[in-house]
């Protein structure tokens, strides 16, 4: 069956004025029965608002009854007035990312700041006549704002010190996403690298861990840039130990990760490397600054993973306050179309002088596109992860897009990808392979190109990065209220759908981390229940919702610990990990549970009709039949059956 016909809404987004989440104290047991302040007020008032404001009272046992788009925007507006404040989202959404409405698109498995807008990309990258032929030269297009990437083979230090910047186009970019993320040139030198994981991995192959032992992460979910820096710092010798989290919020174990963070004996030397995430890219979960303090005080170098904060976050995070030794953040280029792009690695200068010299391909360059015609045959680029794990568990276990997707680009392939609709599926589990060659029959062939190439890098300095502009305009407090108030309403819908046979009263969905929270991060993991409280796979679920034209994505918790009141449920939502595979546990290495899980993420370009055409897939499930009629359906179109 065929999602609900949905007509437009009005979109809106909002201002408001609420205290930064990242700098709230740990979230205990302790914390919660003592007196609330203004700040906790607030936040305990939007919760209640929130949860008694749409249709309280009320569940949905049948995708048919649901309210109409309508209906629901007028209730949803009510219950949050400053939505409909401003429409300088619309605007933006409408005039530069108008491609989203024409395919009717709705992209909830983007992580990373944009770069660049859709229609900048139209308007300076559109021709109408292709290439005629490999020994003339291409078009020149010195104002396209695109690049491709060519790995270097190179010592992280020495790029690191001065002497080591690279082209002025990279010098230009540089300096956009310093001054976007307010990290000062003084404090911070800064890498391109392949991908989040590769930035990952160069961290591990250069830190000291022969004199520094230890490695400690805080993720609640499998991510192959940790694994890939988990391998390679044990190789080198490292400790490595992970935080817990509790069920069923999926709080962080504070006992356990204090005993770990806690310096036991005063020494002096380095304890190792604390990676941590403000915020949880797949369960939205936030986490307090204070556990960067507290490893600080206790000797730990910080690495700091802001790949799952939203695009203004880091800027206002305030790195005076917290200064970490290393900082990770992830770029794409056009939101809904393009997902390549670059990793970063922020390296504090005073920490520079304690690497190791290592030499990796995980460091970048970016090039200007008309010198791609110049690059050597085997040159090629690996761009952005955008950190999804969608292929098989083996292959692919980064959550939120994480497979890299590596191309040598060329000018025919970039304006064929603009007409291609591309599954979600593909999107995430396969690179993007444009293959590229520039005219090689002679000198003379190659001279022109190499002159629009010095041309274009001579006015690199232009460069314009509409994207990260728009999200200047709009601001801190615009983006994340507008998303605070999708992302708790999308909740709030969702624990509303209930299957029909009212004596077992069996939700049609489970979601794991927080729910309705002021501080939660606009990520959302779930699984969804068929009317027996059999889960349906992931990978089903997220099929199903790219042939209704919306990309999801889904991944694996881990670390999670189970209280003894829980085992019961333990055993329910819970798979044990096959093949005698192992996760990290505390500082063991025991054989774990996970938890496959549908995820979602909502960007700042995310409207309420986005939100509501999801909510309105998902309830189709409410249907016993749903399944077996969308096989029927699949196989009927001639494509192959739906393998789960």
């Amino acid at each position: 069956m065929q999602s609900p016909c949905l007509k437009e809404a009005t979109q809106g987004c909002l201002h408001g004025c609420c205290p930064s989440p990242f700098l709230s104290v740990p979230e205990t047991e302790e914390t919660v029965s003592k007196p609330r302040s203004t700040s906790s007020s607030c936040r305990h008032k939007f919760a209640i608002t929130t949860t008694s404001s749409f249709f309280p009272n009320t569940q949905f046992t049948n995708h048919e009854s649901l309210p109409s788009l309508q209906e629901s925007f007028t209730h949803f507006t009510k219950s949050y007035p400053e939505y409909l404040e401003t429409t300088q989202v619309d605007q933006i959404r409408t005039q530069e990312y108008y491609h989203l409405s024409l395919s009717n698109h709705i992209c909830l498995d983007y992580i990373g700041i944009g770069l660049f807008s859709h229609s900048q990309f139209q308007n300076q990258y559109s021709f109408t006549t292709p290439i005629a032929s490999t020994s003339s030269p291409p078009p020149q297009y010195t104002d396209f704002p695109f690049f491709g990437i060519s790995h270097k083979s190179v010592n992280l230090k020495s790029q690191l010190l001065p002497g080591g910047e690279g082209s002025e186009l990279e010098s230009s970019i540089k300096k956009k996403i310093m001054d976007f993320l307010n990290i000062s040139e003084n404090d911070y030198s800064m890498v391109f690298t392949a991908n989040r994981s590769s930035a990952f991995r160069l961290v591990a192959e250069s830190y000291p861990f022969q004199s520094s032992r230890k490695l400690l992460t805080v993720y609640d979910y499998e991510s192959e840039a940790v694994e890939a820096m988990v391998s390679t710092s044990e190789k080198r010798g490292a400790r490595v130990m992970s935080a817990e989290f509790t069920w069923p919020r999926l709080r962080i174990h504070s006992a356990k990760l204090g005993k770990m963070v806690v310096r036991k004996r005063k020494k002096k030397t380095n304890r190792g490397l604390f990676v941590f995430p403000l915020q949880s890219r797949v369960t939205g979960t936030s986490y307090s600054y204070q556990w960067m303090s507290m490893a600080q005080e206790n000797g730990w170098h910080i690495l700091l993973d802001a790949c799952a904060l939203g695009p203004k976050d880091v800027g206002s995070f305030g790195l005076s306050l917290i200064r970490p030794d290393f900082l990770v953040c992830s770029f794409y280029k056009v939101f809904g179309e393009n997902p390549t792009g670059f990793g970063c690695l922020f390296v504090k200068k005073s920490t520079v002088p304690l690497l190791e010299c290592s030499t990796s391909t995980g460091i970048v360059s970016l090039v200007p596109p008309n010198k791609l015609f110049c690059l050597p045959e085997d040159s090629s680029g690996t761009d952005t992860e955008l950190e999804q794990a969608t292929g098989s568990r083996n292959q692919e276990r980064d959550i939120r897009k994480s497979s890299s997707f590596s191309s040598r680009m060329s000018v025919q392939s970039i304006k064929n990808s603009r007409h291609k609709t591309v599954e979600a599926s593909q999107m995430h589990e396969s690179e993007v392979k444009a293959e590229q060659e520039g005219p090689k029959d002679s000198e003379n062939s190659i001279q022109p190109v190499q002159e629009q190439a010095t041309q274009s890098e001579s006015r690199s300095s232009e460069i314009e990065c509409r994207a990260m502009d728009h999200m200047n305009s709009l601001g801190l407090m615009l983006i994340s209220n507008r998303a605070r108030f999708l992302i708790n309403w999308l909740i709030i819908a969702m624990t509303k759908l209930q299957h029909p046979n009212a004596d077992e009263m069996i939700p049609l969905i489970q979601i794991y981390g927080p729910r309705i929270k002021f501080s939660r991060g606009p990520a959302l993991a779930f699984n969804v229940y068929d009317w027996r409280g059999e889960k349906v796979e992931p990978v089903l679920v997220q099929k199903l919702a790219d042939r209704s034209n919306i990309s999801l994505s889904y991944g694996f918790l881990h670390n999670i610990s189970f209280p003894d009141k829980y085992e019961q449920e333990r055993g329910r939502v819970s798979e044990r990990i096959k093949t005698g595979e192992k996760v990290r546990v505390g500082s063991k290495r025991t054989k774990s549970d996970y938890v496959n899980v549908v995820t979602v993420a909502l960007g700042f370009l995310t409207n309420f009709e986005d939100i509501y055409r999801l909510w309105a897939f998902v309830a189709q499930f409410l249907d016993a039949d749903f399944v077996e009629k969308e096989r029927w359906r699949y196989t009927a179109l001639n494509q192959k059956t739906v393998e789960v």
